[in-house]
């Protein structure tokens, strides 16, 4: 439920955030905002969200959703549309899809993302005691008794 709820945050936000940008300055139809919006939210999340992040940090995870949403913005602007300017609009909506990953990847760690790593009971941290000799010391009476000589 968890996944459902951050997914249609994700969504929302980029939505209106895509459409603010494609849709407003670059003249790109809703449907066609929608269209990009679904598909670069879903892969943004498998791919950036739950697989990246998780194994790196904040700012990794956000220049992987930067290069991620540049290249599907263009790929999928460049197949739907017939703008000469695509690459711009592309790269003005990646960067605006970046600026917003940043504190979305802040809400994931803290709300979504359970760190195993906190849960842990115990650090189980074993250590060995080791001294200088390793066989006790018998006296030897025979070389003692020749010291006395």
């Amino acid at each position: 439920m968890k996944h459902i709820k951050a997914l249609a945050i994700k969504f929302i936000s980029s939505l209106v955030l895509l459409y603010i940008i494609l849709g407003v300055a670059f003249d790109m139809s809703f449907g066609n905002v929608f269209l990009i919006t679904l598909i670069l939210g879903i892969v943004s999340y498998l791919i950036g969200d739950l697989f990246i992040l998780p194994k790196t940090n904040n700012t990794i995870a956000t220049i992987a959703d930067f290069g991620l949403a540049f290249l599907l913005i263009w790929l999928i602007g460049d197949s739907i549309t017939y703008g000469d300017d695509i690459v711009t609009a592309a790269f003005a909506s990646a960067v605006g899809v970046a600026l917003f990953e940043y504190f979305f990847h802040k809400y994931m760690d803290n709300q979504i993302l359970i760190k195993e790593d906190d849960n842990r009971i115990s650090t189980l941290r074993y250590q060995t005691e080791a001294s200088e000799e390793l066989t006790p010391r018998i006296p030897n009476r025979k070389y003692e008794d020749e010291d006395e000589l």
